[in-house]
């Protein structure tokens, strides 16, 4: 059985980023597993009809809850690494991040965890963010970094001897969910519509950057499961409103402009050709010659 490991920073991660590619991978038979580096516990309740005091007292069993259903939803296993929300540092200047927080743990003690689960579920292939987190939160920074350097050191027995047997992932990638080119391509759908775009402001405000745009080398297409992307990211009812920005822009417009999640291939053992289509591209052949 193919195995995919997602690593993200906080719950609701996972059905933001990827979750129609996993959706589709697990509809084919392969095992997905999320590893969730925070509890969420510092994100602002972001639904206004979740704005209250007794969401706010038990956030961090709601997020919990949150997860779970997201999970069931997505048919993924899921696991916590543990670590304690940075939250989001707003002023300028910007105020310390909280003492004990994910973002300030030394990279060599959060990697442990997550190379024991590495070795643990033996994942062919990896996903994080890149080295800019996807957007610059703390917690998503954290979480490339520590991803990079559990891929790196999962497969080497000398490093961590005692969180089980050396495992090596082939591949390793990184998310680009939200980049220019798609929301345009959303924008411009919408227009020929005649629909309101959500997108008008944001566009006029981001400048091309074809560099950034050429990193993407790899396009799943998984259409079909953007209803499933769209479940799970409503099951994570604190931080999504059914009626705001996320669902600004219908279904089947997603669906005819942009019907890939795409990912930029940061490390290979295997040999591969971009473009892709398959984020097991090369492993599906690997596994064929060593008979497994």
């Amino acid at each position: 059985m193919l195995r995919l490991m997602h690593v993200h920073a906080h719950p609701d991660d996972e059905s933001s980023k990827g979750a129609a590619s996993t959706a589709k991978y697990v509809a084919e038979g392969v095992d997905v597993h999320v590893v969730t580096c925070t509890g969420g516990e510092r994100g602002s309740i972001l639904n206004p009809k979740m704005d209250r005091p007794d969401v706010l007292e038990n956030i961090s069993e709601i997020r919990r809850q949150e997860m779970e259903a997201a999970r069931e939803i997505l048919g993924v296993r899921q696991d916590w690494l543990g670590f304690v929300d940075s939250g989001w540092p707003e002023g300028d200047p910007k105020p310390p991040l909280p003492e004990g927080c994910f973002a300030l743990v030394p990279v060599e003690e959060a990697a442990e965890p997550l190379v024991r689960l590495i070795r643990e579920f033996r994942p062919h292939v990896m996903t994080t963010y890149d080295e800019n987190g996807g957007y610059p939160h703390p917690d998503h920074i954290m979480c490339h970094t520590v991803s990079v350097a559990a891929f790196e050191a999962a497969g080497d027995p000398t490093m961590y001897p005692d969180a089980g047997e050396p495992w090596q992932p082939l591949k390793l990638y990184y998310h680009h969910s939200f980049h220019r080119d798609r929301t345009q391509a959303l924008h411009d759908e919408m227009i020929v519509r005649g629909l309101t775009s959500p997108y008008e402001e944001r566009l006029s405000d981001w400048k091309p950057d074809p560099v950034h745009a050429a990193r993407i080398t790899t396009r799943v297409p998984c259409a079909e499961y953007f209803p499933v992307r769209d479940r799970a990211l409503l099951a994570h009812a604190t931080q999504i409103d059914p009626d705001g920005a996320w669902f600004a822009c219908p279904l089947e417009v997603h669906q005819h402009a942009w019907p890939t999640e795409d990912y930029e291939l940061a490390r290979s053992l295997v040999d591969v050709e971009t473009p892709e289509t398959d984020l097991f591209a090369g492993v599906r052949e690997a596994l064929e010659r060593m008979g497994v």
